[in-house]
């Protein structure tokens, strides 16, 4: 029987050690804290995402990149993990969003035990409070105040480097940079951007929501709706424009994001409502023709000038368009997820470091991108469960 270590106790190490056929494999994990999933119970404060309820083609196309994931994603898709879910007692439904959610009784410490109970009765030892810290010499892995411990197979499942206080640091990359392993520096993930707001719109809109928007940059565009912060906009219509607002301000200062506050029409049908309004004063025709609340109209004065409110064709084309300067991304610890880990063109198809035979790497701690919604999770479970699979057939 051989022996494998699973290094970190998030989604992607529990449904691999969940399925893991444990008569060929003496199985097990080690996490640094003092509980696995706390990076999981994190996510579940504002309601536990587990998946995004779309087509197979639809879901894949959310990533990137889409043709990296797409084996894993079409061999344990989001109808998969509802029914493992249901099997070990998690029931789910989908949301007016299309979001997966637990059973409303369920919470998700109620969800996490459950899942972890699967990994128990699999017979995987876990090793709480041991933190590994790199390689020995001669191979071995090391633990903080431990004697190096050696096994026939290893899966690193160590994460990205958002949220530190679960344990999600980054601090793994100094031992794969030892090794000659690639990796690609961190950066926030669907996250905050910052806009230099002036200090009278900041003080009269701060927290207020803008809603049904359309925001775009660099051919991508995404739809939701975003909060006005002090430090500038967040919320689920910019998080997906991330990666890409992230590879533009590497190479410039500032770029722009640009909003559409009327998305559902078109310029000419705005025109139209200009031309049949009742209303005299442009605010007017603003807050009762087009519904634009006071935030609204107060973004686009910010981002504009007397002369275009004067204008009625330039304002229509502002209110389908208006350029908002972004300065930076917030910080890497208060986003959601990261970009950047390990390069993907490291790893094989099956996880494996090229480098390093019979070393394996799975889940956030890769160099690959999902926006909210549930496709983060999704991906992670879809990496455990294919790697399980291929471990369990590779000892046949």
């Amino acid at each position: 029987m051989q022996k494998i270590a699973i290094i970190g106790g998030g989604p992607a190490a529990l449904i691999l050690t969940a399925h893991l056929d444990t008569k060929q494999y003496d199985a097990h994990l080690f996490e640094q804290n003092k509980t696995v999933g706390r990076k999981f119970l994190v996510a579940g404060d504002g309601g536990l995402n587990l998946s995004y309820d779309a087509s197979q083609e639809d879901l894949i196309s959310q990533y990137f990149p889409s043709e990296w994931l797409a084996p894993m994603i079409q061999y344990f898709n989001n109808q998969d993990l509802r029914r493992w879910l249901n099997d070990i007692g998690v029931p789910t439904y989908v949301g007016s969003s299309k979001r997966i959610f637990p059973n409303l009784e369920l919470k998700p410490i109620e969800v996490l035990n459950r899942i972890v109970d699967q990994v128990i009765q699999n017979h995987v030892k876990i090793h709480y409070h041991t933190k590994w810290t790199g390689w020995s010499d001669n191979g071995g892995l090391r633990f903080e105040g431990l004697e190096p411990k050696y096994f026939d197979k290893v899966i690193f499942a160590l994460g990205g480097a958002s949220w530190k206080v679960t344990g999600s640091d980054g601090s793994w990359v100094t031992y794969f940079d030892g090794k000659g392993i690639k990796i690609e520096e961190f950066k926030a993930a669907n996250c905050a951007f910052e806009v230099e707001w002036s200090d009278q719109f900041i003080g009269n809109h701060r927290g207020k929501p803008l809603k049904n928007i359309l925001l775009s940059h660099d051919g991508l565009s995404s739809t939701g709706e975003v909060v006005i912060t002090e430090f500038g906009l967040e919320g689920n219509a910019i998080y997906p424009l991330s990666r890409k607002l992230q590879k533009s301000l590497s190479m410039v200062s500032e770029t722009s994001v640009y909003l559409d506050f009327k998305p559902t029409l078109s310029i000419d049908q705005l025109k139209t409502k200009f031309e049949n309004s009742s209303y005299k004063k442009t605010s007017d025709i603003l807050k009762n023709d087009l519904k634009l609340d006071r935030a609204s109209i107060a973004v686009l004065k910010q981002f504009s000038n007397i002369e275009t409110f004067l204008n009625i064709d330039r304002l229509i084309e502002l209110i389908k368009s208006v350029p908002i300067k972004i300065k930076s991304a917030g910080p890497l610890d208060k986003a959601i997820s990261s970009l950047g880990g390990i390069a993907l063109d490291e790893i094989d198809e099956q996880f494996q470091l090229k480098r390093m035979p019979d070393h394996y790497a799975i889940g956030e701690m890769l160099d690959w991108y999902a926006p909210t919604g549930g496709y983060l999770l999704q991906a992670c479970f879809s990496m455990g469960y294919t790697l399980a699979t291929y471990l369990n057939q590779s000892q046949i």
